[in-house]
């Protein structure tokens, strides 16, 4: 198992029909959407989510993606969404578990990597911005 990060939320989803394939299951690019749910309930932990994101002048897209399917989800199950924050201060690398939410049953695990690119020179930063790096700091304190 992963180490777990230092900052983590959940989120439960009910999987949707309009999700799963004629497998019956959900298809595999739609978990990306269930990450992106969780991703946004641990941004706006560190009151610092894409919105302030913006307005701080940074744009922080996916340069990096995992996923490791283990088992599929179905219609009507509940998942549990968890996200973790496991790096900040060079780059937003963040672990992510989905797990039945009734048996706690492992079902695909993910991580991400976001960098920040200044809006107005579209250049990718070396570094996490200092206001970045404040909210997660102020959070964990």
């Amino acid at each position: 198992m992963r180490k777990a990060g230092v900052l983590q939320a959940e989120v439960e989803i009910l999987v949707p029909f309009f999700d799963v394939d004629s497998m019956e299951v959900v298809w595999h690019g739609h978990y990306v959407k269930y990450l992106e749910v969780a991703r946004c309930a641990l941004l706006d932990r560190l009151d610092h989510n894409y919105t302030q994101m913006r307005a701080a002048g940074y744009a922080w897209p996916i340069i990096d993606l995992q996923l490791r399917y283990i088992r599929g989800a179905q219609f009507g199950q509940r998942i549990v969404v968890r996200a973790d924050l496991i790096e900040w201060q060079n780059r937003l690398k963040i672990n992510y578990l989905i797990c039945d939410a009734v048996s706690g049953e492992r079902l695909t695990r993910a991580s991400t990597v976001q960098v920040a690119v200044d809006i107005a020179s579209r250049e990718m930063q070396l570094a996490s911005p200092k206001v970045f790096v404040a909210a997660v700091e102020q959070a964990l304190a």
